[in-house]
């Protein structure tokens, strides 16, 4: 999920939502969250095996570049279904996007149908749509089958910041039941909504309780235990530093310690890596996404924030996201960068907008915050590609990736396998590269976002 700056919530006040009966306590000025960068995941998860790095030669059927969900979920189903499979990841699994992000398992693509209609055309889009159901059963299906405590709980609010919205939710509770026989999304009006949750700048929301949220760390490790019991070889600590085409049959991927021979390659690299192949330039933007996770509320302050425990987005553009967790804290994610120099004080930056959703937070303290590097394409919709005959690509999942990452996985398993179906329709959406090359681009992205930021707040 994406956040971005938030300003004023309509003039609202906190008149009629109750107070939290808790000792606030505001961190000192200056003074970052947990100052080694840890995250509540990683304070929460199970240990994870350490994996040793590559050291010399290998050989394999197919060399996957990237230790997160995509990467895991294809070494998974490739080590079933046979395959000699060995992963290279940069540093640990679950580093990057796949253990940061806001846990929230979504229906649907990160654009809507009616969207996805007017640009790809129906049939294109409901195949999309279909895909994206599936990506939620896989999800779940694999936690099932491996024993991966992940947490789930279910509900996801998508609530609107702007009265004017609340035609096209009800518009869109209707199209996905009728169009697409989709009955779990329903419309909440704004006192519906605000017996719910506790934040006055919000107008109405749809409810999908065919969505919800977990704990992505522990699923992303999961997954990494249960590819390495089926026999695929993973080795953190290992970047892939370049990738050599050798013939229609074989490719390497050097690293600094070794290289990589194998019949196919999986670039599951999402947000990074453009250095290991020329294919990768320009497709997808990172974009650096901050995220908080407040002290315990307790289960009555937890509560009395979101009364049915559901994760909520908001409207904007550039969103806000939020829900509560376990052990009752609130987890907020708001607020971007842009470029390549990352915030240090996470507090600083998220604070004014948990604070805009919530006034009567005004002071909590907050004991983890961290940066994510969410990676967007232009069409905001993932980018899978075919970079040479046996070389798959897919990445660019802009903020809605839990689900459909893991999807990609294993879409790109059966790619390699013969069946190329699900891959091909993601391959068959368009994608255009973001302007400016190589350096430009950044402040061209920043100058949109900025606009986009702008007309959130019209």
């Amino acid at each position: 999920m994406i956040g971005h700056r938030s300003l004023c919530l309509d003039e609202a006040t906190n008149a009629g939502f109750p107070s939290l009966d808790l000792a606030l306590t505001t961190t000192p000025s200056g003074r970052p969250p947990t100052t080694d960068g840890r995250t509540w995941y990683e304070a929460t998860a199970e240990p994870a095996p350490r994996w040793p790095p590559l050291s010399g030669a290998a050989r394999a059927d197919v060399v996957v570049v990237g230790g997160g969900l995509t990467g895991l979920s294809a070494a998974l189903h490739l080590a079933e279904a046979g395959r000699d499979v060995v992963v290279l990841e940069a540093s640990r699994v679950g580093a990057g996007a796949s253990g940061r992000n806001g846990g929230q398992l979504v229906t649907g693509q990160r654009r809507d149908q009616d969207e996805l209609e007017a640009a790809l055309g129906k049939p294109l889009a409901a195949r999309l749509f279909d895909l994206a159901e599936l990506a939620k059963v896989l999800v779940h299906d694999l936690a099932a089958r491996h024993a991966i405590a992940y947490d789930y709980r279910p509900g996801l609010l998508h609530v609107a910041h702007r009265r004017r919205f609340l035609g096209e939710m009800q518009d869109y509770v209707l199209k996905l039941r009728d169009a697409y026989g989709y009955t779990q999304l329903s419309y909440l009006d704004r006192d519906a909504l605000h017996a719910l949750l506790a934040s006055p700048g919000y107008h109405g929301a749809t409810l999908d309780t065919g969505a919800g949220h977990l704990h992505p760390l522990a699923f992303v490790r999961g997954l990494a235990s249960a590819a390495a019991a089926a026999g695929a070889r993973i080795a953190e600590q290992t970047a892939a530093l370049a990738v050599e085409e050798r013939g229609a049959a074989a490719v390497r991927v050097r690293t600094a310690s070794g290289h990589v021979d194998a019949d196919h390659l999986i670039l599951a690299l999402n947000a990074g890596g453009e250095a290991v192949h020329p294919g990768l330039l320009g497709r997808i933007m990172p974009i650096d996404n901050y995220v908080v996770v407040t002290e315990p509320l307790g289960a009555d302050g937890a509560r009395a924030l979101i009364g049915n425990g559901a994760a909520v987005s908001d409207s904007r553009f550039v969103i806000n996201y939020f829900r509560c967790t376990s052990d009752h804290r609130l987890l907020f994610g708001g607020g971007e960068t842009y470029g390549q120099r990352r915030a240090r004080d996470v507090a600083q930056i998220v604070r004014p907008h948990l604070q805009a959703v919530f006034p009567q937070m005004q002071g909590v303290r907050i004991d983890y915050g961290w940066s994510g590097t969410v990676a967007i394409t232009r069409r905001r919709l993932p980018w899978f590609g075919r970079l040479a005959p046996r070389t798959l690509v897919a990445g660019g999942y802009s903020g809605q990736g839990l689900a459909i990452a893991t999807l990609a996985g294993k879409l790109m398993a059966e790619a390699v396998e013969g069946a190329s179906d699900g891959f091909d329709t993601f391959a068959a959406i368009p994608h255009a590269r973001f302007p400016g090359g190589r350096w430009a681009r950044w402040p061209i992205l920043a100058l949109a976002m900025t606009w986009f930021g702008l007309r959130d707040r019209l």
